[in-house]
C-alpha cells in the first residue's frame, strides 16, 4: 500500500519564495549602494607606496633636531615653516618624511629631540650636490638659530 504523500501547504511555498526575493534583492540592492573601492583605501594604498619609497632610494639622509626652545610655539612655527619652504624648493630630495617623537615607552627609544627629517636621494653625488643647494643653505640660514643640536646619520642602501 502506498503511503499518501502530503501536499505542503501554500504558505509555505510563499514563504520560500518571499525568503528568496528579499534574500536576491537584499544582496544586490546593498552591492549597488556599497561603494566599489572608496577613496580612503585609494587615499591609503597611494600613502603606503609614496612612504615606502623612502626606502627605495640608494641614499637616506636622517636628520634630528633640538630646538633652543622647544615649548616656544613661535619658534616651532618659524622652524616649520623655513623646513616647508626648503623642502618644496630642494632639487635633489626625492622623498621626505618630517616628524615629531612620540612618547618613548622603552629606555631603547630617545625621545629628547624635537624634530626629526629623514630625506632621500637617488645617489651619494645627489646628496652632496643637495649640501650646497641653494634651498638647504637658505634652510640653515633661516633656521640655525632656533636649534641647540643637530645629528645627522647617512646611510646606503646594502643592496647592490
Amino acid at each position: 500500500m502506498k503511503t499518501p504523500q502530503r501536499s505542503q501547504p501554500r504558505s509555505h511555498l510563499y514563504l520560500f519564495l518571499a525568503l528568496h526575493i528579499f534574500l536576491v534583492f537584499g544582496i544586490f540592492g546593498c552591492k549597488q549602494q556599497l561603494p566599489q573601492e572608496s577613496e580612503l583605501t585609494k587615499t591609503t594604498v597611494i600613502s603606503l607606496k609614496e612612504e615606502k619609497t623612502i626606502l627605495t632610494k640608494p641614499f637616506v639622509h636622517v636628520v634630528y633636531f633640538w630646538l633652543a626652545r622647544p615649548d616656544n610655539a613661535a619658534d616651532r612655527a618659524a622652524f616649520e615653516a623655513a623646513l616647508e619652504r626648503f623642502l618644496a624648493t630642494s632639487a635633489y630630495a626625492k622623498t621626505t618624511f618630517v616628524g615629531t617623537p612620540p612618547t618613548a615607552t622603552r629606555a631603547v627609544v630617545d625621545d629628547s629631540f624635537t624634530y626629526n627629517l629623514i630625506v632621500s636621494f637617488e645617489s651619494a653625488e645627489a646628496q652632496e650636490k643637495y649640501q650646497n643647494e641653494v634651498a638647504h643653505l637658505a634652510f640653515i640660514e633661516q633656521a640655525s638659530h632656533l636649534w641647540e643640536k643637530v645629528m645627522v646619520y647617512d646611510a646606503i642602501t646594502s643592496k647592490n
